[in-house]
């Protein structure tokens, strides 16, 4: 069984760029960052969307109550989605007294007998991490009863940052289920999609390019994934980090054991997706892929070009600001730009220091970086003169207040907005939000009260 996963080096990422001028930690645990999404919600996070394996949580029935369901994560699988049934072990005082650890093994027996699930993933929390609870024995005594994959996730919210449990996920994924099976046929353009995680259906928008192409997504991780995809995954020609730089440390580690090359980029906007597809062509090296890579981008960004022009004078002289986290804080940015809007301002507060480099490449000298967007964005909104608001639910009302147009783009958002369909449902959704008087309407003062 392989060791735990060592928290310390996973902060003092070697091929993160900040780390190539100074030497800094990545996420480091700070009092109260927890508030902004811990490390277990991380790991579920990145590992929640393989809808055939079962997720069971090992804790409070309280740390599932509040992750569970929390992202619209599309999936094909045919069978039963496993992310839709919450299961915990519902430690209780006394298991916290004697230990839960025979708790959880008759919780991994009734889960793989009621469900048959293609694996197990066992989460850590901060109540079972503190008492000692040995996870790792109790997953393999499991896994050799069943003989299927029982992964331990040691990512209790304690250790740090929603960043820092995505790679704790993907150090688990990569520790237990990479280079276990292999698989029936390679090509030369087979890949890995890391860091997709299908939300809302984004994956779909750009996966039938890839496909045109020929190219071939070998495994995921992990939108719209499979336990028997991701076991294959180290026969890929390239890693794909798609926008989630917390995986960075996985891609690097897949390069030195496998030596798979890994390329990071974004298919948010126009011009990310097809700079994304250029990348990819060009890293598999074929002379001929690239050649139909550009002749299908050309293709695309005309028909584009042809169903957003009814847009453009909507959005002439409209400002933006933007409050979201990790790369969106860059890429729904660049997406703005392509709609012919100006982003004034963006938040970075959750965003690792790579994205808040490309942050300001993307808004230029003039936007600005917000640390703390709560009390931050409604002043930048009249100071800057914003039009929109693009955020969370939470900031729907700073939206309401101000009288401006508000549309959601966080997790819980309803459309996708990524490829270049996606950015066109972007631009349907804040024309509908300008156009809206209700935002307007809602601001005005009572009668009463003028």
């Amino acid at each position: 069984m392989p060791a735990k996963p060592r928290i310390r080096e996973l902060l003092d990422e070697s091929s993160c760029t900040h780390n190539k001028t100074r030497k800094a930690a990545c996420n480091a645990p700070t009092p109260g960052a927890t508030t902004g999404g811990c490390a277990f919600e991380g790991a579920q996070i990145t590992l929640f969307p393989y809808a055939d394996a079962a997720h069971l949580v090992h804790g409070p029935i309280t740390c599932l109550s509040s992750s569970w369901e929390t992202r619209a994560t599309k999936t094909s699988w045919k069978g039963r989605d496993l992310t839709q049934v919450g299961l915990t072990t519902d430690i209780s005082l006394n298991d916290v007294v004697f230990s839960g650890e025979k708790k959880l093994a008759e919780a991994i027996d009734t889960v793989v007998e009621r469900y048959a699930p293609q694996a197990v993933f066992v989460y850590a929390t901060c109540v079972t991490a503190m008492i000692g609870d040995d996870i790792d024995l109790v997953s393999k005594q499991a896994a050799t009863r069943h003989g299927i994959a029982v992964v331990p996730v040691h990512a209790p919210g304690f250790v740090g940052s929603k960043n820092l449990g995505s790679r704790l996920g993907g150090e688990a994924a990569l520790q237990h289920l990479v280079g276990t099976a292999e698989p029936e046929f390679t090509t030369p353009f087979d890949i890995n999609l890391i860091g997709e995680y299908n939300v809302t259906g984004d994956m779909w928008q750009y996966t039938p390019l890839l496909e045109e192409l020929g190219i071939r997504i070998l495994a995921t991780l992990s939108g719209d994934g499979r336990i028997a995809d991701i076991r294959c995954a180290h026969r890929a020609k390239l890693n794909v980090l798609v926008c989630a730089k917390s995986l960075v440390s996985l891609t690097r580690k897949m390069e030195q054991r496998f030596g798979i090359p890994s390329v990071s980029l974004s298919f948010y906007g126009r011009r990310d997706t097809s700079a994304g597809l250029r990348a990819i062509a060009g890293a598999l090296g074929d002379a001929d892929l690239m050649a139909r890579t550009e002749a299908l981008i050309a293709r695309e960004e005309a028909a584009l070009a042809k169903q957003l022009a009814p847009f453009r004078a909507v959005f002439s002289g409209k400002k933006a600001v933007l409050n979201t986290g990790g790369n969106k804080t860059w890429s729904i940015a660049s997406a703005l730009q392509d709609l012919g809007i100006e982003v004034v301002a963006t938040a970075v507060k959750k965003a690792t220091e790579d994205d808040r480099a490309r942050a300001r490449e993307t808004l230029g000298p003039d936007g600005v970086l917000m640390m703390s967007p709560g009390t931050e964005q409604a002043k930048l909104i009249e100071e800057k003169g914003a039009h929109l608001l693009l955020a969370g639910g939470r900031s729907l009302y700073t939206a309401i207040k101000k009288g401006i147009a508000f549309a959601d783009v966080n997790q819980e958002k309803k459309k996708s907005y990524g490829g270049y369909q996606g950015l066109l449902n972007l631009a349907e959704d804040l024309k509908n939000a300008l156009e809206n008087p209700v935002f307007k309407l809602a601001a005005r003062r009572a009668p009463w009260q003028k």
